[in-house]
């Protein structure tokens, strides 16, 4: 899959102090083409300026329209389309899921924007990974005024392209964190297209997804403990009370049978009084007999040290009393978005 690459910006979004599940709302311009009377877009003569930027054949935007804004760089390539759709990630970042912001692991090589292909000539090229697919009309939505893959199938395309299991997962969840979709309504499209080549890896992958994940590099840490060992799967997010019934936290993972956790700690813990109240919760943890190992910056990228970190804390765990339990969670996703879908059909039948 081409990339394109640009100089280095630090760390992904989605690693970032400002990293939010769901994207804002950002104003973009839709390229238009040459008008020979300069109103609906420049003249010949004037696209050839300094004033219009060109952002594919035949279509232009004024020059001070960056692509710097991920919406934008999307809504470019998909001017271009006649029948063809956004779909995987980039429709994923339409439909408002903020971890999809086309960025590769690094922080700063650009994704190129995948495309259904649906029967329009188009080629892959820079910025632009287009896919001889068809995406059936039922499954197309507008978002930003371009032709865009609804929710589940945008993110079986997103899955069933991704690289390695990892990849999978995350987008899975973190689709699943914007609320665009839920593992039951994936592996529900997934099974029922049979006509869509590499489901089975989407169905796969369902199997190791959660609907309460919250970031990108917690679910790195779950599959690293689902992988490694043959403890029982750990839950996710669940908040912990005391015996008294005061909240203590809530971990990324705590497991009741193993009475131990595990917390990555991103770039926000490191502002001072956020670290103040990290350190007091988990000394609450451990005095109510709740051991939990945490994980900061690139250990994830170091299997060995987690799996260590990991069973030194199950070596301590149920060392204390245990003075802890779990809060009863409260409504799962799929009920949240059958919610949803039913006020919005309520209110177009108004």
């Amino acid at each position: 899959m081409a990339r394109l690459s640009r100089p280095p910006r630090g760390q992904p979004s989605w690693v970032s102090e400002k990293w939010s599940k769901v994207a804002p709302r950002v104003r973009v311009v839709r390229p238009v083409r040459i008008d020979p009377e300069g109103r609906a877009g420049p003249t010949k003569g004037q696209a050839q300026g300094s004033r219009w930027r060109r952002t594919s054949e035949g279509l232009y935007v004024p020059s001070d329209v960056g692509d710097g804004v991920v919406e934008q760089r999307i809504v470019e390539q998909g001017a271009r389309l006649r029948c063809g759709v956004i779909t995987g990630w980039g429709a994923l970042r339409l439909l408002g899921g903020g971890y999809f912001d086309g960025l590769a692991h690094d922080g700063h090589t650009l994704l190129p924007v995948q495309v259904a292909a649906n029967g329009d000539r188009l080629r892959s090229g820079p910025g632009l990974d287009v896919r001889r697919v068809a995406v059936d009309e039922a499954d197309v939505v507008i978002r930003y005024g371009v032709r865009c893959a609804a929710p589940e199938r945008a993110l079986c395309d997103a899955v069933r392209w991704a690289e390695s299991l990892d990849d999978r997962v995350v987008a899975i969840d973190m689709a699943a964190a914007a609320e665009l979709s839920s593992p039951h309504r994936l592996r529900t499209f997934a099974s029922s297209s049979r006509h869509l080549r590499e489901r089975v890896r989407v169905i796969q992958a369902v199997g190791w997804a959660d609907e309460r994940a919250e970031s990108p590099q917690e679910v790195r840490l779950r599959l690293i403990w689902r992988r490694c060992f043959s403890w029982p799967a750990p839950l996710v997010n669940r908040t912990v009370v005391g015996v008294e019934g005061r909240r203590l936290g809530t971990p990324d993972l705590v497991s009741v049978e193993l009475e131990m956790g595990a917390e990555f700690d991103g770039a926000e813990h490191r502002e001072r009084e956020r670290h103040r109240r990290d350190v007091r919760r988990l000394d609450d943890f451990q005095r109510a007999g709740l051991e939990i190992a945490t994980f900061v910056g690139a250990d994830l990228d170091d299997e060995r040290l987690v799996v260590d970190r990991l069973r030194a804390a199950r070596d301590r765990a149920g060392r204390l009393p245990r003075r802890w339990r779990l809060a009863a969670p409260g409504p799962g996703l799929d009920e949240r978005l059958d919610e949803r879908d039913r006020m919005i059909a309520l209110a177009e039948g108004a």
